[in-house]
């Protein structure tokens, strides 16, 4: 491969992981801007048509799809790493279990001072099962991947038929609860701190429920793809990409009106449409996004987001500095106080001062500044930031 299509292959994958990035970012800011999500409930304060569209949108098009795109190339990249450390002869198992012991130590950090839920510290979990099926073939990593969507269609379709959902959720209590929520969010950095502590159970059950299976059979489905090369080569012109373009829109955004229309989190049979068919709008996005930036006005596109997912780690958990220094007390303390027109453009406008900042950062050094400290756990070294001597 020459070392320009190497380049180029390399700027795709981190283009999509600076996709993902604003994504992720705008199902995140909700957590941080008011009380009401992690509970499940309305917030009477921004219920007119607007604030519902809002809602609407971000729930058909945003909620559930891009953390399996950064758990798809989170798989990628481990397959990448192994082959790179098999090449090198260098020891892969020992640098790993460092990297996700590294990586959950800051994840459990951020989980505790920065953001109610963490998913590093998951990733991390997780990341020991690929790690133990790293040599497993292709056909049992996609057997285990369909097997977790089986369970997960089997049992949120029982709930959906047996469960009475009102009977566990009173929307009075939710309420309540979320005005606690907000009134800790706005407080003292201790408050906020607890308020985190406290929602983790919440969190750790839909991890257990939803999130943490549909990740491992993202990272496992990233490893096989990663295995066969599948984002090296693209020239945008191929026809499996409009293919899938086709059924992952298709399938994907009809999955995504059921869960918008059927109130999203709040509705078993909506999350069992999201969670069946999230995956086909999630490899839609990524078709398009690779056509985009394989056309010749596209290119743009990926020489602008490439820095941002460079840097993926150092500009997620600057996300969540920048939100806890806008909505709550420790900041502004704007929790409660913005709608969700204004809380997505507040969203739009982080990423975009992120994607200056990276480019700046890698203009001057090699990798983002968390992303070094992590580097040095995984190589048992010093932290350093070496600069770079030419541009890539």
């Amino acid at each position: 491969m020459s070392q320009g299509l190497d380049r180029t292959r390399i700027q795709d994958i981190d283009a999509l992981r600076g996709f993902a990035l604003l994504g992720i970012l705008i199902v995140n800011i909700t957590f941080a801007a008011s009380g009401f999500p992690i509970h499940l409930a309305e917030d009477p304060a921004y219920h007119s048509w607007l604030d519902q569209t809002v809602h609407w949108l971000s729930a058909a098009f945003v909620d559930m799809k891009f953390y399996l795109l950064f758990s798809f190339l989170f798989g990628y990249s481990f397959q990448l790493q192994l082959e790179a450390a098999q090449k090198a002869g260098a020891a892969f198992k020992p640098r790993m279990l460092r990297r996700l012991g590294g990586l959950f130590v800051i994840g459990a950090l951020h989980g505790i001072f920065l953001i109610t839920g963490d998913i590093l510290s998951v990733y991390a979990l997780i990341g020991l099962v690929l790690l133990g099926m790293r040599r497993v073939s292709d056909r049992t990593a996609l057997i285990v991947a369909g097997s977790i969507y089986a369970y997960l269609f089997i049992t949120l379709g029982a709930a959906t038929l047996f469960m009475d959902t009102s009977a566990v959720i009173d929307p009075t209590t939710a309420v309540a609860s979320a005005q606690q929520t907000a009134a800790n969010l706005a407080g003292s950095f201790s408050d906020v701190i607890g308020e985190h502590v406290r929602a983790m159970p919440t969190y750790g059950l839909s991890l257990l429920a939803v999130q943490g299976p549909t990740t491992l059979a993202a990272f496992l489905i990233g490893m096989v793809l990663g295995r066969r090369r599948m984002l090296t080569n693209v020239t945008g012109t191929e026809a499996v990409l409009r293919l899938i373009q086709l059924l992952g829109f298709t399938i994907g955004i009809t999955g995504g009106i059921v869960y918008a229309s059927a109130g999203g989190n709040g509705d078993t049979g909506a999350v069992l449409a999201s969670v069946l068919t999230a995956p086909f709008l999630t490899a839609a996005y990524v078709a398009t996004l690779l056509r985009v930036m394989h056309s010749d006005r596209g290119q743009d596109v990926r020489r602008l987001l490439a820095p941002a997912g460079r840097m993926a780690l150092s500009n997620y958990l600057g996300q969540s500095v920048a939100t806890v220094l806008i909505f709550t007390g420790v900041g502004l303390g704007l929790v409660g106080q913005v709608s969700p027109l204004a809380t997505m453009g507040i969203a739009v406008a982080i990423f975009a001062v992120q994607v200056v900042l990276s480019h700046l950062w890698l203009n001057r050094y090699g990798y983002g500044p968390v992303e070094g400290v992590l580097r040095a756990i995984t190589n048992a070294t010093t932290p350093t930031w070496r600069r770079r001597l030419s541009r890539v």
